[in-house]
């Protein structure tokens, strides 16, 4: 299993009305953490041809994250099937290592050319064993 991480450190854009982190934020962590996992692992032939989708998300939220606490992302694919892969995204206070929050999200692979469902070839799958 290929792991990513990546560190951010909470701005007051990231906090909602309570000083913690918006739970949108997360929402939004997730999707750019899973992005740029995918580009750093693709070759240029597969970015030009495929999309990824959420079809499906779930976070569960552990802990709370303040203002300018860092924050360490790791994520990694636990599953691939048919059109569908399914990816975690794990957030740790980078300080103490607490749990945050764990999400899990189903992704579908989408052909860019007829912009519909593609069964994920082998080499996208080996990129994240």
């Amino acid at each position: 299993m290929q792991v990513y991480e990546k560190l951010i450190r909470v701005t007051q854009d990231d906090l909602d009305e309570l000083n913690h982190v918006n739970n949108v934020r997360y929402v939004q962590w997730v999707n750019d953490v899973a992005k740029e996992h995918w580009e750093q692992k693709a070759a240029t032939e597969m970015l030009k041809n495929y999309i990824w989708v959420v079809i499906k998300h779930c976070i569960e939220y552990k802990n709370a994250a303040f203002l300018n606490d860092v924050i360490k992302l790791k994520t990694y694919v636990i599953m691939s099937k048919g059109v569908t892969s399914t990816r975690v995204v794990e957030f740790y206070n980078n300080t103490t290592q607490k749990l945050l929050a764990k999400s899990e999200i189903n992704f579908c692979l989408i052909n860019v050319l007829n912009n519909r469902p593609a069964r994920i070839p082998q080499d996208i799958s080996n990129l994240f064993s």
